[in-house]
């Protein structure tokens, strides 16, 4: 019986075509398709330049990461791959060539800062996913988790001042200035005169 499918037993129900109903119902549903011919060409294309673009998400998000450390709005960032990150020994261990281009940070103002931050940038991409080449950012807060208050925001984990960076491979000076000129128009703080 499959538990999946209300206990179904394939033969029983089906008869001679039990193995492909199910292969089709179940394990399609679990394991997914094959992918396309053109897919799969355009999934190798992208994989044999991972390596180089991944070095360049890389660089660029500890070049941010040393930016939001600096600025005087933000309260807090998070990021493996920097020393102030309590898991720094463990990303370094599992992650020798960098550990990603994720990284979150709360700004002073709370939900209200964070909504204005997104809608003040103009290079950065408002969307939820992470993992392009250009850049994203998103304030769950006002966004993803919108219908939560306050409480229901901590019990789901998400500060209400939480901005997510999926930062891409694009100039950093341009990416840099967007995201410092966002940050002082959600909070009314310009940043240190130090550039990274």
């Amino acid at each position: 019986p499959d538990s999946s499918y209300h206990d179904l037993v394939y033969s029983e129900a089906i008869g001679q075509a039990a193995f492909i109903v199910k292969a089709r119902v179940q394990l399609l549903r679990d394991l997914g398709p094959s992918l396309s011919p053109q897919s799969a060409f355009q999934f190798n294309l992208g994989i044999e330049t991972l390596h180089v673009r991944m070095k360049e998400h890389v660089a660029n998000t500890l070049k941010i990461v040393q930016f939001l450390e600096s600025h005087p709005a933000v309260t807090w960032v998070a990021y493996p791959g920097h020393d102030s990150h309590p898991d720094k020994e463990l990303a370094d261990q599992y992650l020798p060539k960098g550990a990603g281009a994720v990284v979150v940070f709360g700004i002073e103002g709370g939900r209200d800062a964070g909504a204005k931050l997104i809608n003040s940038v103009s290079l950065w991409s408002h969307v939820a996913n992470v993992g392009d080449a250009k850049s994203l950012i998103i304030h769950p807060a006002s966004t993803t988790h919108q219908q939560l208050d306050a409480d229901g925001l901590k019990a789901a984990g998400v500060p209400e001042d939480l901005i997510r960076l999926s930062v891409g491979i694009e100039n950093i000076e341009d990416i840099l200035d967007d995201l410092e000129q966002a940050i002082e128009i959600a909070t009314g703080v310009p940043a240190n005169p130090v550039k990274f």
